[in-house]
């Protein structure tokens, strides 16, 4: 019995044979803006001690 494949994936698959590199470039990509380090305890310090107190009604202008 054949396996249902929609046009999508047939469309995908396609593309990624057509351009084998475009793989590697989406994984360069996620790991640029998403895949980072955790930061250090120093850094979670230093990044606590930066935040500003809010105001409780942000909207006013006092």
């Amino acid at each position: 019995m054949a396996r249902y494949t929609s046009e999508f994936t047939q469309f995908l698959d396609e593309l990624k044979s057509e351009q084998p590199h475009l793989e590697a470039g989406q994984q360069a990509g996620r790991a640029l803006l998403w895949d980072k380090e955790p930061l250090t305890t120093e850094d979670q310090r230093r990044a606590k001690a930066a935040k500003l107190k809010q105001r409780p009604y942000v909207y006013s202008n006092d």
